[in-house]
């Protein structure tokens, strides 16, 4: 009886994970554009839906104050009028650019990273674009959605239109972050042809970071994954660039990690690892927090 049950176990086929549901922010221009190729290709390669999201909105103590008058109130009303013609344009471009995909179109005049996180319900991955040189009140900050929306991110470079994704790099630490990282992104994970499980650490902590790294490589094929470990050792602390090397070597066009960060009053502060693949990623990066 019981070699039966574990002959049976044993003999269970891994169900591949999988995106039902992707987020993109949509948004006029070349970067837009971009990104929602990038969400579209992926949501029909998952036969995934895809919801393209609007959101511009525009702050309104910028235009009032006590000797503005009416001035202040047509000022708002061209403001407002604006708006409505940036998302309509929005809607044109998604329609055109995720053509083929299963879409949805919605929009909120919110600030772009709010109006994510409040879809964020929706979906089971979010597409944004690096922070860039629009405002957030047109643009969505990729550390905002990150640190708020309880959902994996994928930071998108700019000039990035495609994401193939048959080698990957994981970024591993031994964290909840990055744990958590490896859940969200068993659908790239158990498509890719290859995955280098990466560690990179101090010189006297690679015995131990070699074990971790084992385990996690053998706990990744049984969920299906091919995968390898690699542990490196620097005396300094450019991490980031070395992850990114190790990407390079391998061909990998999508790094996997953790997304660490707190809040300090007003605004998130951020390790210089995660701080440079939110911001200044040199392939496409999958973040959890």
């Amino acid at each position: 009886m019981h070699k039966t049950m574990e002959r049976s176990a044993t003999e269970m086929v891994t169900r591949p994970s999988t995106y039902k549901t992707i987020l993109v922010h949509a948004e006029p221009g070349v970067t837009g554009s971009h990104r929602v190729e990038v969400a579209a290709r992926l949501a029909r390669e998952l036969d995934a839906r895809l919801i393209g999201l609007g959101a511009e909105t525009f702050d309104a103590t910028l235009y009032s104050g006590p000797f503005t008058g009416m001035a202040a109130a047509d000022w708002t009303s061209l403001v407002q009028e604006q708006i409505e013609k940036d998302l309509a344009a929005a809607e044109t471009a998604f329609r055109r650019d995720a053509a083929g995909a299963d879409i949805d179109w919605r929009t909120i005049q919110d600030y772009p990273h709010r109006a994510l996180v409040s879809t964020a319900h929706a979906a089971d991955l979010i597409v944004v674009s690096p922070r860039g040189r629009r405002g957030a009140l047109q643009a969505a900050d990729p550390a905002d959605v990150m640190m708020t929306a309880g959902r994996p991110v994928l930071v998108v470079p700019e000039g990035r239109s495609h994401l193939v994704g048959t080698s990957v790099v994981v970024a591993w630490k031994d964290s909840r972050e990055c744990r958590r990282a490896l859940t969200d992104a068993l659908p790239f994970l158990q498509r890719a042809e290859e995955v280098a499980v990466v560690s990179v650490v101090k010189p006297d902590m690679a015995d131990a970071a070699t074990f971790q790294v084992d385990d996690v490589v053998a706990n990744l094929k049984r969920h299906g994954v091919v995968a390898r470990g690699v542990v490196t050792s620097i005396d300094h602390d450019a991490v980031e660039e070395e992850i990114e090397r190790i990407a390079n070597l391998n061909g990998a066009d999508l790094i996997v990690a953790g997304g660490f960060g707190h809040s300090r009053l007003r605004e998130w502060a951020f390790g210089g690892v995660t701080d440079s693949f939110l911001h200044r990623p040199g392939c496409v990066v999958l973040l959890s927090h």
